[in-house]
């Protein structure tokens, strides 16, 4: 069905104060110049210098007192005039060509008033030849007065301005509050000064010296930089540009490093610029609509049916909805921004024709216009509105319909049974109760007071969370404001199923906003560090188990969704590896069956290495980290292994000594592969303390003896006193003493001999008595139960107390 555009009366004339003046100057005077408020509620009036009384009107729709001035021909009428985005009154700024500005603001009853008068240009040393407000920020193009009327010196005399910046914002009920002067560029030349809600765009006269005449200039406050841009050429380049941080530019050096854009080119043919939410739209005498994009593209939209007639002829250029409307004299023509074909083309009563800025995002008005996301369009006949007709027969859902749609899609996301559930059996069902409830709500049948002391936390965030989505479309503070929006969405995802469109939008947040959303969940999950390089959460375990459940399991997932434990996973590898290993480890503490932690699936150190890279090319530390936190006895032993092939003999003694007496399994298998270094090579003599108290207490000497036994190295050749030079020493009794002592550290026995060496252990420093030399006919045996006989062959027999001496 094809659209039909309309022009509709939203308001007379006569609902604003002054309303017989207001029609006399917007029917007799083509050149004044009109612009609205943020909040659609007053209109401003400003004519030329030089014409008739009154230079300045501001009306006022509804209650309130208009501003009406004019200025003798001995004071010049302000060179230009526009409204502050003030949110707690109107505010409005009247600069003249001398630097002299003026603060007006509107009170509840005392009506306008002057608030605050500055000179930008102290002393009269310049001219302000333009100027805008952009972002809280007055801005202004002024000339230095130089002198000279030399023809030598007008080239120099083309780029005698300079482009100078002030902060500038509300202080107080009935204050302002001027910051210091800034220069963005130096030795420029005239430039005329656009400002849309996010950018300044700074374009050239027709006094702009020629051979730069074509070169136009965005400056985005909010990022920091300047990009200049020829559109002819289809050329543009960026270059950092912050006041906040002493940044300036002299224009002609600016130039100078891009000598692309100095190729000889016929200054810009443009009969009207219009500032846009979309950036800049340019149109020239061929009739010939551009769009300069913030980033400084530029593509054509459409060509007009009817050319300008003259530089004379008056144009307003808007969107909407994808729609381009121009107003060139008094025809009215509607194009699509996408294909630039010509929508419709209607012919007005009247020539006297202004297309306002729209209102501010999520400022409304007070007598709710609806304009449906049109143009506003004003005249002396009135204010009207331009839009699309919706087409007929479109009826739109009530607010009980689509109650009932909307859980409908919630009940059955959660439903295991497989029939599809209906609005109509919702309707009826007495199961569900609470849609059938806010329908009533909203149907008028129950006071709405119960619902809104339930949710009146619920409203306060999300009037917060609308705030700050109308800060982020009128460009205030956008890396702040896109923060702390993601913290929101990341914080009411955590609190919602974790599946599907929910996932997917996780995912979106932490790519685009990777800070941010771990700013939130580390809010969601109080997580804290405890000072030994731990981390400790108070969080709900409800909380841990939408984090830590695989939800993905079973399912088909696009590519790159990934769970949120792994989610975070990458996030913190990618912000902070350091902290990855304690986030796991402390993972594994909150399981529960099928959370992934103590569940049949996945443990969640693997999980975790997967996410980090495949295997081989995983960072080799937070690998190992991951493996000791693990707590299972085969990817700890992997990582001392690992450490082992790495010759980190202290690590891994240390990652031994770590584990509790709850593993002495691990500890002695990890004791074992040590050993069997120990045993080999000289490596381990330096941490030899280490490797005893790793030794298992119940390991007894002749075992630690047959360990050893089995990893020495094999003899080439007959036993030396000393090792080859430049050949591993061989392991000696000295130190094995220290290992043979923590084996029995425990305790003699009481009982026999287990180990023929294990008397060794046992000695106390002091000698045997010297035995007899010769031999003895009688042996005496004391009935000590300690005493033993020992026959040595070849020897006499002697007598030893095998419980004191050796």
């Amino acid at each position: 069905m094809k659209r039909a555009g309309t022009l509709r009366l939203l308001l007379d004339l006569s609902n604003f104060s002054g309303a017989a003046r207001l029609r006399e100057l917007l029917a007799g005077d083509p050149a004044v110049r009109v612009r609205c408020s943020p909040d659609g509620r007053h209109l401003l009036l400003l004519r030329p210098p030089g014409a008739p009384a009154p230079q300045l009107l501001v009306a006022v729709r509804g209650s309130g007192a208009e501003l009406e001035r004019a200025w003798p021909e001995d004071h010049p009428s302000p060179l230009d005039a526009f409204f502050l985005p003030w949110p707690a009154r109107p505010a409005l700024v009247l600069v003249w060509e001398s630097g002299i500005t003026e603060v007006w603001g509107a009170g509840m009853e005392l009506g306008w008033r002057l608030l605050q008068s500055t000179e930008l240009c102290p002393g009269g040393e310049a001219r302000v030849v333009a100027v805008a407000a952009v972002r809280g920020r007055l801005v202004w193009c002024e000339e230095l007065q130089s002198g000279t009327e030399d023809p030598i010196e007008r080239p120099v005399a083309a780029f005698n301005y300079r482009v100078c910046v002030r902060t500038l914002e509300p202080s107080g009920e009935a204050g302002t509050n001027l910051g210091r002067t800034c220069v963005l560029l130096h030795h420029c030349p005239p430039f005329g000064l656009l400002a849309s809600r996010k950018d300044l765009f700074l374009v050239p006269t027709a006094t702009t010296w020629p051979g730069v005449a074509h070169i136009l200039l965005i400056w985005s406050p909010s990022k920091g930089k300047v990009i200049v841009s020829a559109p002819c050429l289809g050329l543009s380049h960026s270059k950092i540009l912050n006041p906040r941080q002493g940044d300036t530019w002299d224009f002609r050096t600016l130039l100078r490093g891009l000598p692309g854009l100095l190729s000889p080119r016929k200054p810009l043919a443009v009969h009207s610029w219009a500032p846009a939410p979309q950036g800049l739209l340019l149109l020239d005498f061929r009739g010939t609509v551009r769009l300069v994009q913030s980033h400084g593209g530029t593509r054509a939209v459409g060509t007009l049916q009817e050319a300008p007639a003259g530089p004379e002829g008056s144009a307003a250029l808007g969107i909407f909805h994808g729609t381009l409307a121009c107003v060139l004299g008094n025809t009215l023509e509607l194009l699509d921004m996408g294909s630039g074909q010509l929508l419709e083309r209607k012919v007005l009563s009247t020539d006297r024709v202004y297309l306002l800025e729209p209102p501010a995002p999520g400022v409304k008005d007070e007598e709710e216009m609806d304009i449906g996301g049109g143009l506003r369009m004003l005249s002396a006949l009135g204010l009207f509105c331009v839009g699309w007709e919706a087409p007929q027969g479109l009826e739109l859902p009530s607010a009980k319909d689509l109650v009932f749609e909307e859980a409908c899609i919630y009940y059955q996301r959660r439903s295991l049974r497989g029939a599809q559930l209906t609005p109509e059996e919702l309707r009826h069902d007495s199961t569900f109760r609470a849609p059938q409830a806010l329908a009533s709500i909203l149907q008028g049948h129950l006071p709405p007071s119960t619902l809104l002391t339930t949710l009146r936390a619920e409203l306060r965030d999300y009037r917060g969370l609308e705030q700050l989505k109308t800060q982020l479309v009128a460009g205030d503070d956008e890396e702040a404001g896109w923060t702390e929006l993601a913290e929101h969405e990341v914080a009411r995802l955590l609190r919602t199923e974790l599946t599907g469109d929910q996932l997917v939008q996780l995912n979106t947040i932490f790519q685009a906003l990777p800070t941010a959303a771990w700013g939130a969940t580390l809010r969601a999950l109080q997580l804290q560090p405890d000072g030994n390089g731990r981390l400790r959460s108070q969080a709900l375990p409800d909380v841990w188990k939408k984090v830590l459940g695989d939800t993905t399991a079973g399912k088909e997932t696009p590519n790159g969704i990934l769970p949120p434990f792994e989610l975070l996973c990458q996030c913190l590898c990618q912000l902070e590896p350091r902290w990855l290993p304690p986030f796991v480890e402390l993972a594994q503490q909150q399981g529960g069956p099928g959370w992934g932690a103590g569940g049949p699936g996945l443990p969640l150190y693997r999980r975790a290495l997967a996410v980090i890279g495949e295997e081989g090319n995983r960072p080799e530390t937070l690998e190992l980290e991951l493996l000791l936190g693990s707590g299972r006895p085969k990817a700890v032993l992997q990582a001392v292994s690992q450490l082992v092939q790495k010759e980190q003999w202290e690590r891994a003694l240390e990652a031994g000594l770590a584990l509790g007496p709850s593993s002495p399994l691990l500890r002695s298998e990890i004791f074992k592969l040590l050993l069997a270094q120990f045993a080999q090579h000289r490596q381990l003599d330096a941490h030899l303390p280490l490797l005893c108290r790793l030794c298992p207490p119940e390991l007894a000497p002749d075992e630690l003896l047959l360990l050893l036994q089995t990893h020495l190295p094999d003899e080439v050749g007959p036993p030396t006193p000393f090792p080859e030079p430049g050949s591993e020493p061989p392991l000696t009794v000295g130190l094995l003493k220290a290992l043979l002592e923590q084996t029995g550290a425990q305790g003699r026995p009481s009982g026999p001999v287990l180990s023929l060496y294990e008397d060794i252990l046992w000695d106390p420093g002091t000698p045997p008595p010297t035995p007899p030399r010769g031999p003895m006919s009688t042996l005496q045996v004391s009935d000590h139960p300690g005493l033993e006989v020992w026959v040595p062959s070849g020897q006499g027999l002697c007598v030893t107390d095998m419980g004191n001496h050796l």
